[in-house]
């Protein structure tokens, strides 16, 4: 039997707010367990929320973003369960009234197709404490830091019918948040994680097969391997004669399969009711127009104008535009360089991205600036280097040596243009290989890239090589 897959995703994405979304605690990550957990966070009796009014206009940011609706008014509710990290027995969450819903992203396979997935909503809530369990031997030991801290949680419709398309939705959405500056995207931290539902059905079925939810997977690659695992345990399940059980289940990265964690709870289990200590949140137009002229240019406007201003092909327009630093970085050395878009593509994907990876420096830490390595662009645009010479000058900027006019001059590096200059090492190598020469004008066309070479060497790599193959053809040919 041919099965379908439907996957929906709900990610959850830490606000980058200074303090937590219902008290003034910090929010800021790697303090001593317990420190950042204030009377509020911990629901000591007598203590009321106030709501921060930064998040909100975070969550407006991603609506906007995203084309979704912005509720003129939304509830936040108590979600009720009880757990050791959970010190209030309830996380206040929103349910039925989210606020922003209803919109969409654009995502981009690996084939070049696009596929429109749905994104049904957008809810504030805080986030629970951490269960501690290394280093606590018989007991698990809990940090309430993280508890209050804000998450939006970005629920997708169940578009998604692969675990392919599931990471394509993750990292355009992972892009977004980077992008708006509302969330930092850090997934080793948390920062950035989601909860995967899943479940398969016979092909062209209308009704739905019965879903399990992978939680808080926190990397794009455990997230396919979770949902391939998992897909593949469903269908197995079904053919074998069994049933899919609604469950909540972990990733175990290390088995690389998925395990039951417990049954699944449905909405009524959790008591959802409006929270009596928050009046209802309302939003008014002057505060969306304040949260949209500060929007800055999206990816996906951004990467057309950079084909379209740069003549990128698509593929660069979407590497460089991956990330806003990447994007900020690619543009200010295209200007630098004089507008030498496609130059300047091909040496911050290459020779830049290789030396920051094996360095492990992000684009923001690299030690050669746009403007260094834009100045040296122009170096090669008006051929006072050439291209091979260029990564020379390149590993002595990366190594501090100073901008490209100052590493030519140091290295005596400038390319040889001199028509005189260069004829005359043409003619030595020609005097110096006349077996080769009586070859080459039998029909041995291949061995100009020899000739080539030699000049190169003679010239200890400065002669302009488009000069050199121009006066090689001639001379041989005489």
């Amino acid at each position: 039997m041919e099965w379908e897959v439907v996957i929906g995703l709900e990610i959850h994405a830490q606000l980058a707010t200074r303090s937590k979304i219902f008290s003034g605690a910090s929010t800021s990550y790697g303090a001593e367990p317990n420190t950042q957990a204030c009377a509020v966070d911990l629901g000591l009796p007598g203590v009321l929320p106030v709501l921060n009014k930064g998040a909100v206009a975070m969550a407006v940011k991603l609506g906007l973003a995203t084309g979704c609706t912005i509720a003129p008014r939304s509830e936040f509710a108590r979600k009720n369960y009880f757990y050791p990290d959970l010190p209030k027995g309830y996380q206040i969450s929103q349910y039925d009234l989210p606020v922003v819903h209803d919109g969409a992203v654009t995502i981009e396979l690996d084939d070049g197709s696009t596929k429109r997935i749905g994104v049904t909503r957008a809810h504030l809530e805080e986030d629970a404490g951490k269960s501690l369990h290394e280093g606590f031997e018989g007991v698990t030991g809990i940090d309430l830091n993280r508890a209050g801290t804000p998450l939006l949680e970005i629920v997708s419709e169940p578009d998604i019918r692969s675990s392919a398309e599931a990471v394509a939705y993750m990292k355009k959405i992972h892009t977004l948040v980077r992008y708006l500056g509302i969330c930092d995207g850090n997934m080793q931290e948390g920062s950035f994680r989601c909860d995967a539902n899943v479940s398969v059905r016979p092909a062209g079925q209308a009704e739905f097969g019965t879903r399990t939810e992978i939680k808080n997977v926190n990397s794009f690659r455990f997230v396919q391997q979770a949902l391939d695992h998992e897909v593949e345990r469903q269908i197995d399940v079904i053919e074998s004669g069994g049933k899919v059980v609604q469950e909540t289940r972990l990733f175990d990265a290390v088995k690389g399969e998925t395990r039951s964690m417990r049954t699944k709870e449905e909405a009524n289990d959790y008591r959802y009711f409006p929270d009596p200590d928050l009046l209802p949140l309302e939003i008014d137009e002057a505060l969306v127009e304040e949260v949209r002229s500060e929007l800055p240019e999206l990816p996906d406007a951004k990467k057309q104008r950079f084909m379209d201003d740069y003549a990128l092909p698509a593929y660069d327009a979407s590497v460089l535009t991956a990330s806003r630093e990447l994007a900020d970085y690619f543009e200010a050395t295209a200007e630098a360089a004089g507008g030498e878009g496609k130059l300047a593509a091909n040496w911050v994907m290459g020779e830049l991205s290789g030396a920051l990876n094996k360095a492990g420096l992000d684009i923001t830490e690299s030690p050669v600036s746009p403007a260094m390595l834009g100045g040296m662009l122009r170096r090669v645009s008006d051929q006072t280097i050439s291209g091979k010479i260029a990564k020379q000058v390149f590993e002595a900027m990366w190594n501090g040596e100073g901008d490209a006019d100052t590493v030519i001059d140091k290295h005596g590096l400038k390319q040889v243009t001199d028509t005189g200059a260069i004829e005359a090492m043409i003619d030595e190598v020609i005097a110096a290989n006349p077996e080769q020469v009586a070859q080459y004008q039998a029909g041995k066309d291949k061995l100009l890239g020899f000739f080539v070479g030699q000049v190169m060497k003679a010239s200890k790599g400065k002669a302009n090589p488009e000069q050199v193959n121009e006066l090689l053809r001639k001379k041989l040919a005489e």
